[in-house]
C-alpha cells in the first residue's frame, strides 16, 4: 500500500493572492498577501472566509473601464480570459483563469481594468461580508 503524501508533509502552506488596495497617497497598489493553507486530511484549506453572496460576470474582449475603485471589498476570480489592472503610477499586472485579485481599493482615484486578447473574460466576485 502507498503513502497519499510523504510523511514530512508540511502541515501549513502558502497560496499567494494579488491585493488591489488604496494606499495613503489615495492611488491604488498591488501587494501580494499569503493565505495560510491547513492540513485536512488528504488536502489543504484556508480558515472560513467571510462573503455575502457570488457574482457571475462576462465582460467583451474589448472591455475597457477607465480609472474606478472596487464597489465593495471583494475577491475576483477570473475564470476565462485576460484582463490587465492599471493602478495610477502605471503599474500593470494581469490577471488569467484561475488568478485570485482581492480588490479593496474602495477609495481614491481607483483602478483600469482592460480585457485583453481576443476572448470574453468570465470572472467570479465573492463580497467579503462586513463585520
Amino acid at each position: 500500500m502507498a503513502l497519499l503524501f510523504p510523511t514530512d508533509f508540511p502541515t501549513s502552506r502558502l497560496m499567494k493572492i494579488v491585493r488591489l488596495y488604496t494606499g495613503a497617497d489615495n492611488e491604488s497598489h498591488f501587494e501580494e498577501v499569503e493565505v495560510d493553507l491547513n492540513l485536512h486530511g488528504h488536502f489543504e484549506a484556508s480558515t472560513l472566509q467571510p462573503a455575502h453572496g457570488i457574482i457571475f460576470r462576462r465582460a467583451p474582449a474589448t472591455h475597457l473601464s477607465n480609472y474606478h475603485t472596487a464597489p465593495k471589498r471583494q475577491y475576483v476570480i477570473t475564470l476565462a480570459g485576460q484582463v490587465e489592472i492599471e493602478t495610477g503610477d502605471g503599474t500593470i499586472r494581469r490577471f488569467g483563469p484561475g488568478d485570485v485579485m482581492l480588490a479593496e481599493d474602495t477609495t481614491g482615484q481607483g483602478h483600469i481594468s482592460k480585457a485583453v486578447g481576443d476572448k470574453d473574460r468570465i470572472s467570479l466576485f465573492l463580497p467579503i461580508a462586513e463585520k
